[in-house]
């Protein structure tokens, strides 16, 4: 497993007119020292989301991860459905993205998510593994409260 380190980042849909709120914070889940994001995800003024994500390069540059088979990541949650979404060099738009969906339990759970089970959102393209930039964690598209928290993230291979 090829390990990330990553500087997540708050974004949530006030950036588009939306009443979304929380927060991403450093802490002790279950043992160990996790990255948390909560928050509550409202539908009003066209909203729906809140996500903690993260560039793989301080600069925005891409990175070529096509030795590697997908993403693996531990997470812990409150049981509900997430959004991994990735985002390539060659998106144009913002709301592009590759995505798979998880659900958390409550209790530390490895979970894989294969390149080839992401699925192109609002845009007619494959997944390039040859230029990632960005992945997020998102709670998205119904009204509730969120909890997810990720201990380790990275990229694996299956040989």
């Amino acid at each position: 497993m090829m390990q990330l380190t990553p500087n997540w980042e708050f974004v949530s849909d006030t950036v588009m007119g939306g009443v979304s709120s929380g927060a991403v914070a450093e802490e002790i889940v279950g043992g160990r020292s996790a990255t948390v994001l909560r928050g509550t995800v409202s539908l009003e003024n066209n909203g729906g989301f809140i996500q903690m994500a993260f560039d793989l390069h301080e600069d925005g540059a891409d990175v070529d991860v096509s030795a590697w088979d997908g993403i693996e990541m531990d997470v812990y949650g409150d049981g509900g459905t997430y959004d991994v979404r990735l985002r390539t060099a060659r998106l144009t738009k913002p709301w592009q993205s590759f995505r798979a969906d998880f659900v958390d339990y409550p209790h530390w759970e490895k979970i894989k998510i294969p390149f080839c089970s992401l699925v192109p959102h609002r845009v007619e393209a494959v997944f390039d593994a040859s230029c990632l930039r960005r992945i997020g964690i998102l709670a998205i598209g119904r009204e509730r409260n969120a909890y997810v928290a990720v201990s380790n993230i990275g990229f694996y291979s299956s040989h």
